[in-house]
């Protein structure tokens, strides 16, 4: 992706959650001349890889397949100085715009139609290792109701809804096309993306990024270290 691209996308995406009165944290709006300010009092947005995170799972083709996910809160299972047990991102799809099939490893999530329009989940039972994607009734718990769809079911969740998504749970969602851009809320359990995630097919979970103007805004893998420390 190029550096162009992903400043729109941000900026898009803020002037997107302002019109929706979805308020993000101090922390989004900061430049990189804002974070040459900043000491280790904000460490704890540096090692948990809060804020922006922007991807086209190396597709190269952001619009069909891609996601805008904003980490609001997370914890971090590698360093004990951080004790929550529990993460939260806002996320922005665009109707036909495609997240892969992937499940966590050992996250438990929900996640939630915030506004806009409806939100498509296709699921699938896994095998113990992630190599195949079962043809088995897939259980769903959904705002209380818990049901069956077949192998492949989708769910359509609208704006106020809301899906559990199990550990092993294959999953893979888009804006249902006619709906408009979906605002989707994720609570979860510590989100770890290093490790937890496990896609069906390979991808590049961060983009690689051609630097054709400065970059606005830092995404969360991006931050310097306060000055006086290494990265």
């Amino acid at each position: 992706m190029k550096r162009s691209e992903i400043n729109n996308i941000i900026k898009e995406s803020i002037n997107l959650l302002n019109e929706n009165k979805f308020k993000l944290p101090p922390f989004a709006y900061w430049s990189p001349k804002d974070w040459e300010t900043k000491g280790s009092e904000y460490d704890e947005i540096r090692d948990n890889n809060l804020g922006w995170d922007i991807t086209d799972y190396g597709f190269g083709d952001f619009k069909n397949k891609g996601l805008v996910l904003f980490t609001i809160r997370n914890g971090n299972p590698k360093n004990d100085k951080y004790t929550k047990t529990y993460a939260e991102k806002i996320m922005i799809v665009g109707e036909g715009q495609v997240t892969p099939y992937h499940f966590h490893w050992h996250k438990m999530e929900d996640i939630i139609n915030r506004g806009g329009g409806n939100l498509m989940i296709r699921l699938y039972n896994s095998n113990e290792d992630g190599s195949e994607l079962l043809d088995t009734p897939v259980i769903v718990n959904s705002d209380g109701r818990e049901y069956e769809v077949p192998a492949g079911g989708i769910v359509r969740l609208m704006p106020g809804e809301s899906i559990t998504l199990h550990t092993g749970q294959y999953h893979s969602f888009w804006g249902e096309e006619g709906t408009g851009t979906v605002i989707v809320g994720e609570v979860s359990q510590v989100n770890d993306d290093a490790s937890d995630n496990r896609f069906f097919e390979k991808v590049g979970r961060f983009p690689t990024i051609e630097e054709d103007v400065e970059p606005e805004f830092y995404l969360c893998n991006e931050y310097p270290r306060p000055r006086g420390e290494s990265n």
